[in-house]
């Protein structure tokens, strides 16, 4: 499903940058297809949840099959063929220098707050990936045709594009990540209610994407991507103080609304200036930087926001759960996930010491996620000084080079 996804989110924006050729127009397709990406993680979790609430789990794979074929279809009828005619061999030892690089960077954040961020192997997981980065780099640079052209990175303003995607998308999946355990955990929703509760990101997410792009053609990227970013930060620190009352209709919808906005904001300007600032004859090579910042930075966001709840909420629980003489694997259960701390609460026999488990998870959980929603709050807000001062004020289309 990985490889899969991979070959399709760079080739669509691809697709769109040879499709419509005048920016206006080019602008205002990456605002949909922007739109419909920001809604889909909402959509997600709504029929992942309706379809667990009737059908057994793995159901949430087999609803992609029609979806895709249906896809196909479509892909065949009306999508016009567009390929480099000069095209080289992929290049394979940089292909697999890049899964491992990144593998190993996901797997020393997750590990490591089970081993300590000071452990031996922790430091020798980021020291690895150093040295994997910086070999990667070399081989791109060196090769005729890299898999990924690392040269374009000296233009700031791809650069500061890209990492205003790369820091969206890594708030938005960590923050996904951690909102529905909170539905589902915390607030006692069951899986097609937590769903449903995501909505307004979807309908914030939808109604801006398209005003974002046209935003962008009327002040440029520079005005609009960082208060795409602020808003996300803002929104984050908000999470930050959600409590087990929180009002929905208050300041769960209030910031879901607000990170939906900025993420928009940051999307379609930004995908727009890394396009609009390469020759067409490389918007394979755009597409692919644009996608590479939204994959890492999701993947990176759930892997890194994870591992700071566990940093803070591992401890945590068991410092709560020491009192209550829990036996050690129960205690070690619960604090290994939020969810197996409530399945432990429910096995307590008592209700007031279920009643009491469950208070003392509530508690622990909230702990780790106003840690990691402060974090990365601070991450989107400095992320949009950055986009303030590197992104250009109007993105314009880049010459060919035959021009």
């Amino acid at each position: 499903m990985g490889v899969g996804a991979a070959m399709i989110f760079p080739s669509t924006l691809a697709i769109l940058i040879d499709v419509f050729r005048d920016p206006i127009e080019r602008a205002k397709a990456i605002g949909v297809w922007s739109a419909v990406s920001g809604a889909a993680v909402a959509f997600g979790p709504v029929t992942g949840g309706l379809l667990l609430e009737h059908f057994w789990w793995g159901s949430v794979f087999l609803i992609n099959i029609p979806i895709v074929v249906v896809a196909i279809g479509l892909q065949a009828v009306f999508v016009p063929e567009s390929k480099d005619p000069n095209a080289e061999r992929l290049d394979i030892p940089g292909f697999l220098l890049s899964i491992s690089f990144v593998s190993l960077l996901v797997y020393t954040i997750i590990e490591a707050p089970h081993r300590g961020w000071t452990n031996e192997l922790t430091i020798g997981g980021f020291a690895g990936t150093t040295v994997l980065v910086a070999l990667f780099i070399v081989r791109e640079r060196g090769v005729e045709s890299p898999l990924l052209d690392v040269r374009v990175f000296r233009d700031m303003r791809v650069t500061a594009a890209t990492s205003s995607i790369f820091i969206a998308f890594f708030s938005l999946f960590g923050f996904t990540f951690l909102i529905t355990q909170y539905f589902q955990f915390v607030r006692g929703y069951d899986p097609l209610e937590a769903g449903l509760h995501t909505v307004p990101f979807a309908i914030g997410a939808g109604f801006t994407a398209p005003v974002a792009a046209r935003l962008s053609l009327r002040f440029g990227p520079k005005r609009i991507v960082p208060i795409g970013l602020l808003f996300m930060g803002s929104a984050q620190l908000w999470a930050s103080t959600f409590d087990v009352d929180s009002t929905y209709f208050g300041p769960v919808v209030g910031a879901m609304v607000l990170m939906a906005c900025g993420l928009s904001l940051v999307t379609s300007p930004s995908s727009e200036s890394v396009m609009g600032s390469l020759p067409r004859e490389m918007a394979g090579v755009g597409s692919a930087i644009n996608d590479t910042g939204r994959e890492v930075g999701g993947t990176l966001g759930v892997a890194i926001i994870g591992s700071i709840f566990a940093t803070t909420y591992g401890p945590r629980i068991v410092e709560l759960l020491t009192p209550f003489g829990l036996p050690e694997a129960a205690v070690s259960a619960a604090e290994s996930s939020v969810g197996a701390a409530f399945a432990v609460a429910e096995q307590a026999g008592d209700p007031a010491a279920t009643e009491a488990i469950r208070t003392v998870a509530s508690s622990s959980f909230l702990d780790g996620f106003q840690a990691a929603c402060t974090t990365v709050g601070v991450i989107a807000i400095l992320g949009s000084v950055l986009a303030l001062r590197f992104l250009p004020t109007r993105v314009t289309s880049a010459p060919t080079h035959e021009t």
